[in-house]
């Protein structure tokens, strides 16, 4: 590849196709991923789903691009105007020489500090154990009195209302109206929370309101709320938002619901299932009812029938204490014979295993193990005997005494045995050892055989 540094006696032209080609390069190696923030201009979005636009400060813009498998995570509709944050890559298209981002990601610029916040208090109060499922209050399954803090205008009151009326219009709605978005909201959604819950009156409290941004559902975010919340001694639904959307108070509530008409549905049985389930009970009662007096019916034809006269009940006992005397004859019979036959099989173990058998049994494995203790003795001598017998005839074939009595001598000096010519000298006292005694003798000259020299 060719580089923009050339030496002062020989320059290299480009052509415009490296140049750019040099430029894309470079760009896209120091710049593969950045976050940029400014605003949105010349927003444009063409059928195919993709996002043109341009982001610019007041000293200068660049073009952008987000692509329809991106901005579908944008969980805003964003507009020229718009204040933004970007996660991009920086692309360099060579034909036209126009440099752009590819964007990755957007979200709102004031967005990032509130989710650091949001994620700040939520690990707070995760590890004081405020989310523990353990301080969740159960709900009622029929609440009679429910109260609802929300706007008191808007659709989600709309829908509460009437997911109540249509399930189970007894219950009794109480709406606190609150602001539920702005600087006041958390201190507004505070103080009816505090005054529903300390009236004691309520069985349930809803907190809710529809979707929007962070920054519009920042309300639901506030420390003190959400400790508020935990202190409570009424079960709290919050309904906030939609289904993506989660708040501290979400985490904190007793439930969370995922729109305000599925936390109206969670506090509101069914009507119509309601009415089935009366009528379900009201067929078993029926039923249960008919069978009960058919069998008090049938116990009392039973009872009449068993009215007799006193002899016939005389008698009738007569018969059961005749039975019941043989029973008791011929039970005893058999625990006598029982018994019988368990003495005679006692007695004739205890004659099997008296002890004068066991005593003569005993001697006789006695005897027989002295004999084979005897035998195994003698065998083990003899043994012993024969392997001594040859370590004797090998000892004597190697003894130096056996060597002795062949004619040889062994001579020392100073009872070191005497090897070589060198180790003695003239006139050196030494001993010779031959087969019946000792030889005492002196050197009086010594030759060393021309052999070994």
């Amino acid at each position: 590849m060719k580089k923009f540094t050339t030496s002062p006696t020989q320059e290299t032209a480009f052509t415009v196709s490296q140049l750019n080609r040099q430029i894309q390069q470079l760009l896209e190696a120091s710049l593969p991923w950045i976050l940029v923030e400014g605003e949105i201009s010349n927003l444009a979005k063409p059928s195919s789903g993709h996002w043109y636009f341009s982001l610019k400060d007041d000293r200068a813009q660049i073009r952008c691009a987000m692509f329809k498998g991106k901005n579908n995570a944008v969980r805003f509709q964003p507009k020229d105007g718009d204040m933004v944050r970007l996660r991009a890559r920086v692309t360099f298209y060579g034909p036209r020489g126009d440099c752009q981002l590819s964007v990755e990601s957007m979200e709102s610029a004031g967005e990032g500090a509130l989710q650091q916040a949001f994620e700040r208090l939520k690990n707070t109060l995760q590890i004081e154990g405020l989310f523990d499922p353990k301080h969740k209050k159960p709900l009622p399954t029929k609440p009679e009195r429910v109260a609802i803090i929300t706007s008191p205008v808007g659709a989600a009151v709309r829908d509460m209302v009437t997911t109540f009326r249509r399930r189970f219009p007894l219950t009794e709605l109480t709406v606190l109206p609150s602001l539920v978005q702005g600087q006041d909201a958390a201190r507004n959604v505070l103080k009816q929370l505090r005054r529903a819950d300390e009236s004691g009156y309520f069985d349930a409290i809803i907190l809710g309101r529809g979707g929007g941004s962070l920054e519009d559902l920042w309300s639901f975010n506030d420390e003190t709320l959400a400790r508020a919340i935990f202190a409570a001694n009424t079960p709290i639904v919050s309904a906030v938002g939609h289904e993506v959307d989660f708040t501290i108070a979400d985490f904190v509530a007793d439930m969370r619901a995922a729109t305000p008409t599925a936390a109206a549905e969670l506090l509101s049985p069914d009507r119509t299932q309601l009415i089935r389930q009366i009528e379900q009970q009201k067929s078993q009662l029926t039923r249960r009812m008919s069978r009960i007096l058919e069998q008090n019916q049938q116990q009392l034809d039973f009872l009449t029938r068993r009215i007799r006269h006193p002899k016939e009940r005389i008698d009738q006992q007569q018969n059961q204490l005749d039975q019941l005397k043989r029973r008791l004859q011929q039970s005893m019979q058999r625990q006598i014979q029982d018994q019988q036959t368990r003495s005679d099989n006692l007695t004739h173990r205890l004659a099997k295993n008296s002890p004068a058998r066991r005593i003569e049994q005993n001697k006789q494995t006695l005897q027989n193990m002295d004999t084979r203790l005897a035998r195994a003795l003698q065998s083990t001598l003899t043994s012993k005997q024969t392997a001594f017998g040859r370590l004797v005839e090998k000892l004597n074939l190697v003894s130096p005494l056996n060597t002795l009595s062949r004619g040889y001598a062994i001579a020392s000096k100073d009872k070191q045995v005497i090897r070589s010519v060198a180790d003695v000298s003239k006139d050196d006292k030494i001993a010779i050892r031959v087969e019946d005694g000792t030889i005492t003798a002196s050197v009086s000259s010594k030759r060393r055989n021309r052999k070994a020299l």
